[in-house]
């Protein structure tokens, strides 16, 4: 992918965060997680060249023709505070909100992406992604995937009242893994995202591989001169990763 600048202005930074799952567990909860998130949005813009938004910013996105899911304005009206700024915002789509289509773009002038691209920056090469569908296994969840990317059942769905889509999804999220609160295990050597990234460094060098999707933060090696940063979640963890221009960092956000 193409940023306005090859190099990172001096004293800048690129931030990546992950899965915010807006909406879940309950209305409070979101509501408060979305003021944490606009905190630490006000925070990192003071010296972000750019932001990337690495999917599932909502546990449920649909656009409807007319129509969009009510809440979320916090986060909105900041995320087009920051783009008024003249700072990006590259969004890419999860498994949770792979139905972002164009009202972000018209609106809050954020780019959308719906697959991995390679950021190069600095002499780095940072190969980035939600991370869903990636790496061996979970076959039933890329053949789901490849009908919900479907333009016409995307359209079917879209001829679905708002009130009755937007409720059958809501209540289908309800029993995404991240609405039971309850933190991910790390699975060692069996770690997919881990395994995907040492197949794409035989194939090509990146110094990073940065994923969201995994739930859990973590920086692991894929090779003697490649990493591997998860970005974990907002429900439990409040993570994120920033480059320097030298280097990625895996850090959380507190108040």
């Amino acid at each position: 992918m193409t940023l306005p600048f090859n190099k990172l202005p001096e004293g800048k930074k690129l931030y990546f965060v992950s899965d915010f799952h807006l909406g879940v567990p309950d209305y409070a909860s979101s509501l408060e997680r979305e003021k944490k998130i606009v905190r630490w949005l006000s925070v990192v813009e003071k010296d972000a060249a750019a932001i990337f938004l690495m999917g599932d910013v909502f546990d449920f996105w649909f656009e409807f023709k007319y129509v969009i899911p009510k809440g979320f304005i916090r986060l909105q009206g900041k995320l087009a505070e920051i783009t008024d700024k003249g700072i990006p915002i590259y969004w890419f789509t999860g498994n949770h909100d792979m139905w972002v289509f164009d009202y972000f773009t018209k609106e809050l002038n954020i780019q959308i992406f719906r697959d991995t691209e390679v950021l190069e920056i600095n002499d780095k090469k940072i190969f980035i992604g939600h991370g869903d569908g990636l790496g061996p296994g979970d076959k039933f969840y890329k053949f789901i995937k490849k009908i919900f990317r479907n333009r016409f059942f995307q359209g079917w769905f879209r001829l679905t009242p708002p009130s009755i889509g937007i409720g059958i999804a809501n209540h289908w999220s309800k029993s995404s893994r991240i609405s039971g609160l309850k933190k991910e295990e790390f699975t060692g050597d069996k770690e997919w995202l881990l395994i995907y990234s040492k197949e794409q460094e035989q194939k090509r060098h990146h110094d990073y591989y940065i994923f969201g999707h995994r739930h859990l933060p973590l920086d692991l090696e894929v090779s003697s001169s490649s990493r591997y940063i998860n970005l974990g979640e907002w429900v439990n963890y409040y993570t994120y990763a920033v480059f320097d221009g030298e280097k990625v960092r895996l850090t959380n956000y507190t108040d």
